[in-house]
C-alpha cells in the first residue's frame, strides 16, 4: 500500500471515529478500536470517566462514561487542526463541559494522537487540561 493510501485510510478511519463519537454510536466505536489499544489519558482519581482502558469495548465506553457525568447540551469539542501522516493522526482543539454532579464547568485545549493499523485504532493518547476537569468534579 502506498504512503498516500495509508494516510487516506488513517484519515477515513479517524473521520468515522469522530462521526461515531458525535452520534454516540458505541457499537461503531467498538468496531473501530483494535482488540487491544495503547490508551493514554492522565489518570485522575476525582474524574470518574478518566480511567485506564485497554480493550475495544472499554475504549468505546469512555464516551458513554463521559456523557453520564456531564451535561450533554453543555459538552463541546471543537477541532481546529487535523493532521495525518501515514498511520498517525493528530487532532488539536478545544473541549468544554459542565459536570452534572457539581454544576461546575471545565474547558481547555486538547491534543489527540491516534494510530490506525489495518483500519482500526491501535493508539489513543489524549492530552487535555486535566486540572480544569478535576476542579469541576470536586464539590
Amino acid at each position: 500500500m502506498t504512503e498516500t493510501a495509508v494516510a487516506d485510510t488513517t484519515r477515513a478511519t479517524v473521520e468515522r471515529f469522530l462521526a461515531a463519537r458525535s452520534s454516540a454510536d458505541t457499537a461503531a466505536l467498538t468496531a473501530l478500536f483494535a482488540d487491544e489499544v495503547d490508551w493514554q489519558l492522565a489518570a485522575n482519581p476525582v474524574v470518574p470517566w478518566i480511567k485506564p482502558r485497554r480493550t475495544a469495548a472499554e475504549c468505546a465506553a469512555q464516551f458513554d462514561d463521559l456523557m453520564a457525568h456531564v451535561v450533554p447540551e453543555d459538552a463541546r469539542a471543537e477541532i481546529d487542526t487535523f493532521l495525518v501522516e501515514g498511520v498517525d493522526a493528530v487532532l488539536f482543539g478545544h473541549v468544554a463541559g459542565r459536570v452534572r454532579a457539581t454544576g461546575k464547568t471545565f474547558e481547555g485545549p486538547f491534543a489527540l494522537r491516534l494510530t490506525v493499523e489495518n483500519g482500526r485504532i491501535t493508539r489513543h493518547h489524549l492530552y487535555e487540561n486535566s486540572v480544569s476537569i478535576a476542579q469541576a468534579c470536586v464539590r
